[in-house]
Parts: C-alpha cells; structure tokens; sequence
C-alpha cells in the first residue's frame, strides 16, 4: 500500500476540485441531492463568519477521499461532518477512519470546546471515535451522532 498523506483541500486548484466533485458525486451515486454543480459550490462555499474545511486523502498521487466539516450556523460550539466518501475499491482499509480522526483533531487544535454531529450508517466506526447515538436518532437506516469535546 503507498503512503496515505491527509491534507486540507486546496478549493482555488481546478484539478484538485474536479478530482473532489467527481469523488463524491460517484461515491453518493444521487444526482438530486448530490449533484455536481451543487457539490462544487459546497466545496467553493466561503463564509466569513461560518467555517467550512474539507479535508483529502491522497495516496499515489490520488485523491481517494474527502470529508468535511462545518459550523452549524443554527448552534453554537456545534460542528458538523458531512460529505464523507472514499472511492470505492479503496474503502475497507482505514480510510475514512483516518479522515474522520484527522478531522476531529483539527477541530479541537481550533475549539477549547464543543459538540460534533454526524449522519452515519455504519455507526460503529464514530462509536469508536466517542460518538454516541442521539436517542430516536435513527431515521431511513441513518444514525444520528453526537461527540462532546
């Protein structure tokens, strides 16, 4: 396996954002909800009193992964993880695990405090990582989830 190196996402480089909005829009497969022109503005978004990072994951050269992370403009001290995807015949190794770690890391190198939600089919991976299911949090196999920092 080549290196795996975890960056933040330069949304100024055209190849680099291509890379990111065709990762993604294959990796949800949901054109209404995830659709290219609106996945680029999300990755292009600036907010000058609402912060919003994605991070990649390249390997060889390859983006093979992205993950973001955002304040919640609705809440205070509240961040949110979303636009998760790993390409997929580089998922199953540790990945998107790695992504989210890096993530939260960076978060709390930021914040002296706060909570972290997440909408997560596989909840095993984010109970791992401190977060604990919401009560009646479960909505179309979704679990949503909560980490306190």
């Amino acid at each position: 396996m080549a290196q795996l190196r975890i960056d933040t996402l330069d949304s100024s480089s055209p190849l680099l954002l291509d890379a990111c909005v065709t990762l993604i829009v294959n990796a949800f497969a949901d054109p209404e909800r995830y659709g290219a022109e609106r996945v680029r503005r999300e990755l292009c978004a600036e907010d000058p009193v609402f912060y919003r990072r994605f991070f990649i994951a390249i390997e060889a050269g390859e983006i093979i992964a992205i993950g973001g992370i955002k304040a919640a403009d609705w809440a205070s001290h509240t961040h949110i993880l979303y636009l998760s995807a790993v390409a997929p015949e580089k998922r199953g190794r540790g990945i998107g695990r790695a992504l989210i770690k890096a993530r939260l890391d960076w978060l709390e190198s930021q914040f002296k405090s706060g909570r972290v939600l997440v909408s997560a089919t596989k909840a095993r991976r984010f109970r791992d990582l401190g977060f604990r299911e919401i009560r009646d949090g479960r909505i179309d196999g979704k679990h949503l989830m909560l980490r306190r920092f």
